[in-house]
C-alpha cells in the first residue's frame, strides 16, 4: 500500500488531503459494518462511494471524507485531529486483515468464500466510541438498541468539524457520560443496569482507550473488569477496535442460530452448539459468524424477541 499527503492552509478547504493505494479492490458498500452503531445519525455516514467518518483523537476532533475507487482511497480531513484520523484509514478499510487466513473445513464455508472472496474486517483502533452503542444493544431487540442510541445522539451528540452531512454526529464525550445519573437515560428506554454500565465505562474511558494497544484476548478480559460489560459486549468492542477475526460473539440472541442453521441445518442453536461447530475455525471464528449472518437467518418459527419498555426501570 502506498500513500501521499498534502496539507492545505486555507480554512475553506480540507486541512489535509491524502491518497492511499491498496493491493486489493476496496469494498464499495457499507464496509465499516457495526462501526457507528444503528440508525441514521452517527459517526459514520455513507454517500455513494464516499464514507464520512468522524471521531475524537488525542489531538482533537476530526472528520474524514473517504472516497473509494477501485484500489484507491482519497481522503479529505477537517479538524485538529485530521492527520491522526487519516493515518487510521488503511486499517479502517481492512489493510490489516487477511481474508485468505480462513481455510474452509466444509462446503458451506467454501461457498461463502467464493461468494464473498475479499470481505475484510475493519479496525478502528478505538475503544470508547464503541462502548455506548454496544451497551445499548445488551439483551434487547435491535430496534430498541437503535432507538436508544439515536436518542442519545440527538440529546448529547456533537457537531463534527468540516462541511459535513447533516446526519454525521460525534458521540457524546466520556466526561459528559460520566457526569450523568442513571435515571437520565430512562427517556431513551435504557434501564438502570445498562445506564450504570455506560457511566462506569465513561469514568474509565482513558484507561479503556489504552486497551486498543493490547492483544485482543487481553483487551477482552480487561474490558470485562468494567461493571456491566460482559463477554458479548467485550467481544463486539474488540472486534471493531482490533479487527480481530477470532473475537467470537457469545450470548447473542440470533447469531448462534445463524451458525447452527448454516453449518448443521439446525434452526435453533445455543452458545455451546455454536462454539462446537466453530471449533475447526479457531482463529477465524468471528469471521465465520459474520459470513453466517450475511448468508441469512434460518426459517423463522415462533415470535421475535419482543420490544421492551424500559423507561422506568
Amino acid at each position: 500500500m502506498r500513500s501521499s499527503t498534502a496539507t492545505t492552509p486555507d480554512s475553506g478547504t480540507p486541512d489535509i488531503r491524502q491518497r492511499f493505494e491498496f493491493d486489493y479492490s476496496l469494498d464499495p458498500g457499507r464496509s465499516l459494518g457495526r462501526v457507528g452503531g444503528k440508525g441514521a445519525l452517527g459517526p459514520v455516514f455513507y454517500d455513494g462511494p464516499d464514507i464520512w467518518r468522524t471521531r475524537d483523537t488525542p489531538a482533537g476532533e476530526a472528520t474524514l471524507r473517504i472516497t473509494r475507487s477501485g484500489h484507491m482511497a482519497d481522503v479529505a480531513g477537517w479538524g485538529p485531529g485530521a492527520e491522526i484520523a487519516a493515518a487510521g484509514v488503511p486499517a479502517l478499510l481492512g489493510a490489516h486483515d487477511d481474508p485468505t487466513a480462513l481455510v474452509p473445513q466444509d462446503a458451506v464455508v467454501a461457498g461463502w468464500m467464493r461468494r464473498w472472496p475479499a470481505r475484510r474486517l475493519t479496525a478502528t483502533g478505538t475503544i470508547w466510541e464503541h462502548v455506548v452503542p454496544t451497551v445499548c444493544g445488551q439483551k434487547v431487540p435491535g430496534l430498541n438498541a437503535k432507538n436508544s442510541w439515536q436518542g442519545i445522539l440527538r440529546r448529547w451528540g456533537r457537531q463534527p468539524p468540516g462541511p459535513i452531512p447533516s446526519a454525521l454526529r460525534l458521540p457524546p464525550t466520556a466526561e459528559l457520560m460520566a457526569s450523568l445519573a442513571y435515571h437520565e437515560f430512562h427517556r431513551f428506554d435504557i434501564e438502570r443496569r445498562r445506564a450504570e454500565a455506560i457511566i462506569a465505562g465513561a469514568r474509565r474511558a482513558a484507561t479503556l482507550e489504552r486497551l486498543a494497544q493490547c492483544p485482543p484476548q487481553q483487551a477482552r478480559e480487561r474490558l470485562q473488569n468494567v461493571r456491566g460489560i460482559g463477554p458479548w459486549t467485550a467481544s463486539i468492542i474488540v472486534l471493531l477496535c482490533h479487527g480481530d477475526p477470532d473475537s467470537v460473539i457469545v450470548g447473542d440472541y440470533q447469531i448462534p442460530s445463524y451458525v447452527t442453521w448454516h453449518l448443521a441445518g439446525e434452526r435453533r442453536g445455543g452458545n455451546d452448539r455454536m462454539l462446537e461447530l466453530l471449533e475447526p475455525y479457531q482463529g477465524q471464528r468471528a469471521r465465520v459468524q459474520a459470513l453466517a449472518k450475511s448468508a441469512g437467518p434460518p426459517p423463522r418459527h415462533g415470535p421475535r424477541m419482543p420490544l421492551q419498555d424500559l423507561q422506568n426501570r
